[in-house]
């Protein structure tokens, strides 16, 4: 089993900074991609940022220039630094990673969500 483990989350006002983290643990043979993803009240979740193993980044329309998503894969940790923080951007904030188990097992796993508030 494969656990993915938030933190960073919190109340910020517009214009402010947060990291977010999400540590992978559990039986990792590798990692593949990592993401973060959000979901606001009422709407459907969506991609914020992914980053391939190899450090190729992808990013939303909306956060291009603001948010900077990293890993570390020595630690099994993926990273989320959000600048120029604005009320839209409020939301649950979901870590998700594509793990190859040990027995050579592709799977998709997801965090526990972790809030983020920007108050205007």
């Amino acid at each position: 089993q494969v656990q993915l483990v938030e933190s960073g989350g919190g109340l910020v006002q517009a214009g402010g900074s947060l990291r977010l983290s999400c540590a992978a643990s559990g039986s990792i043979f590798s990692i593949g991609s990592m993401g973060w993803y959000r979901q606001a009240p009422g709407k459907q979740r969506e991609l914020v940022a992914v980053i391939l193993s190899g450090g190729s980044t992808n990013y939303a329309d909306s956060v291009k220039g603001r948010f900077t998503i990293s890993r570390d894969n020595a630690k099994n940790t993926v990273y989320l630094q959000l600048n120029s923080l604005k009320p839209e951007d409020t939301a649950v904030y979901y870590c998700n990673a594509h793990v190859v188990t040990p027995t050579h097992r592709l799977d998709d796993y997801w965090g526990q969500g972790t809030q983020v508030t920007v108050s205007s």
